[in-house]
């Protein structure tokens, strides 16, 4: 059975685009000088990757190893060239802040590598879940990075979200620090690898601390058994008497 809480967390944590995999960099590091930026970056990644791996599992039967990549590549490029035309159409603001970087979603290798690796060998449910949640980890990347760069550059998160993303999401709109002259190294492509640099610190510091904790929860449950088990027990598991 499709083990679906741990495709979820492959996505989000243990397997993620950016942090594990190192994958869709140049994105990445041009468009999150803003939180709303990456977040706009992060949805549409997420629709074609979520539609790419979806179709794909529905064709895998029918499209032939030898003509698999290029296959691909032209059901992926089509399905951005439709997200590309609908933000033109109805988010043209943000289509004009990422320009260039939406058509680019064809190149991007985190895409084509789920529809090798997972979506053509899957069936749709498990396809679009693992879509889902590797644009989700995808986006909270993007989200997280653009949002400490924008706060330490220019002290604002969210800036300019209405204009963006629509009136509804106006209330992300926040000036965190008055009068703040900005720290102008945050916004440029060098302070963007800074804050990727802390970000995979910080999570490979997580990771070895929950690495110790499991060992010594694994070590202390041992000892427990062992001190629950009579002598005759202990004897017989080691193979004595």
């Amino acid at each position: 059975m499709t083990d679906y809480r741990q495709i979820m967390r492959d996505g989000i944590w243990d397997n993620n685009v950016v942090t594990v995999q190192m994958l869709a960099l140049c994105p990445l590091l041009a468009v999150t000088s803003t939180a709303t930026n990456g977040l706009g970056m992060g949805l549409a990644t997420t629709a074609v990757m979520l539609s790419s791996n979806l179709l794909i599992s529905l064709l895998r039967n029918i499209i032939s190893n030898e003509v698999r990549i290029p296959v691909f590549i032209l059901l992926i490029a089509s399905i951005v060239t439709l997200v590309d035309m609908s933000m033109n159409a109805f988010l043209h603001d943000l289509h004009k802040v990422l320009g260039l970087f939406i058509p680019l979603i064809v190149t991007n290798c985190c895409i084509l590598a789920r529809a090798e690796s997972f979506a053509s060998k899957q069936k749709p449910l498990p396809a679009v879940v693992d879509g889902l949640m590797m644009g989700a980890g995808f986006t909270l990347i993007l989200v997280v990075l653009g949002g400490v760069r924008e706060i330490i550059g220019s002290g604002t998160l969210f800036s300019h979200a209405a204009l963006l993303l629509g009136n509804g999401f106006s209330f992300l709109d926040i000036t965190l620090l008055e009068n703040y002259r900005g720290f102008l190294l945050m916004i440029l492509p060098s302070g963007g690898f800074l804050a990727l640099g802390f970000l995979l610190a910080g999570k490979r510091w997580l990771d070895f601390r929950k690495q110790d904790r499991d060992e010594a929860r694994a070590r202390a449950d041992t000892i427990a058994s062992i001190n629950a088990m009579s002598d005759e027990e202990f004897m017989q598991e080691r193979g004595v008497g």
